[in-house]
């Protein structure tokens, strides 16, 4: 028997709208498809924000706990014994020079500065009370260069007198501040003086011509040099043809290590007991200042202070 015609009519419109739900539900999981792949590949694209962040999750977790406070590792010239450390922010010693029992191709005594040079596969480092500097390599320990005698101070080429703040610059010179010798030298590789600043054994201040006993000789990244003079506390910058730029006095009593700390201002720590470290304008204006008279924050005698990141300065 035939259906009638309005039991056919409501047929058809069932079975057309089962069709349109079929294909809207067909034209959704094919754009749910197309979603989960453009993520997936936005996940892995080279250079792409996210795949920085899955490269990262492939590294071992670090222990649960306060983020470190170190943004890297730390290169540390303990003087008092005679070795050179790398220390990363667990504290954790990385590396050591010399080695326990490594046998040395010359002393290596009162290492009061240590910089890593030429992509970290150098270490300057001067021995103050030796009266020499000394270049190794980086992780061997192997000595590369010297200049000095061990346990002679002098003034002759060849000699120096207390020698501060050693760097190797990226044109293969090496500056130093001969301290008790009044002067800034800069020697080749073959241990030649190129340049000098001041005149040796005239320890007045007149910069360029003359300092007063040096301690801090810092190279700048326009080839000039920061210098500090213990009497007076002067610092004086020098440009890079022997001009110089400006001289102005610490409103501290030793002024140790002057570091550039962007435009117009120094960061320089003042040897004494208590310490403290400053940062000043070239005007002789202090900005910053650390410094406590008593307690576990003071410091005696602080030698050098370094800005290590934006809001972190280390000081020894």
């Amino acid at each position: 028997m035939a259906s009638p015609p309005d039991s056919r009519l409501k047929r058809r419109v069932r079975q057309r709208a089962i069709k349109r739900r079929r294909r809207f539900l067909a034209l959704g999981l094919a754009l749910l498809l197309a979603i989960i792949v453009g993520a997936i590949v936005s996940l892995t694209a080279p250079g792409s924000k996210h795949a920085a962040k899955t490269r990262r999750s492939t590294r071992p977790a670090r222990p649960r706990g306060p983020a470190p406070l170190l943004p890297g590792d730390l290169l540390i010239a303990d003087r008092g014994n005679n070795r050179i450390l790398l220390v990363n922010e667990q504290k954790h010693v990385l590396w050591r020079y010399p080695r326990p029992g490594q046998p040395l191709a010359m002393p290596f005594r009162f290492d009061d500065d240590a910089f890593f040079a030429d992509g970290f596969t150098k270490i300057i480092s001067n021995q103050e009370d030796q009266h020499t500097i000394q270049v190794f390599s980086f992780p061997q320990g192997r000595l590369l260069w010297s200049y000095g005698h061990v346990n002679v101070r002098g003034s002759a080429p060849g000699y120096l007198n207390t020698p501060d703040d050693a760097y190797l610059l990226p044109n293969g010179l090496r500056t130093v501040a001969d301290a008790y010798n009044c002067r800034i030298l800069y020697l080749s590789a073959a241990g030649r003086i190129v340049r000098q600043y001041g005149a040796t054994g005239a320890c007045t201040h007149a910069p360029p011509r003359a300092f007063g006993p040096v301690n801090g000789g810092t190279p700048l990244r326009d080839g000039g040099i920061l210098v500090s003079e213990i009497p007076g506390s002067w610092i004086d910058n020098i440009g890079p043809q022997g001009r110089l730029r400006f001289a102005v006095q610490a409103p501290i009593a030793y002024p140790s290590d002057p570091q550039p700390v962007g435009k117009n201002r120094i960061l320089v720590a003042d040897y004494t007991r208590p310490g403290q470290i400053i940062v000043m304008t070239t005007k002789g204006q202090v900005v910053w200042r650390y410094g406590p008279r008593f307690g576990p924050g003071e410091l005696d005698h602080p030698s050098l202070a370094l800005r290590i990141s934006k809001n972190l300065i280390a000081v020894n």
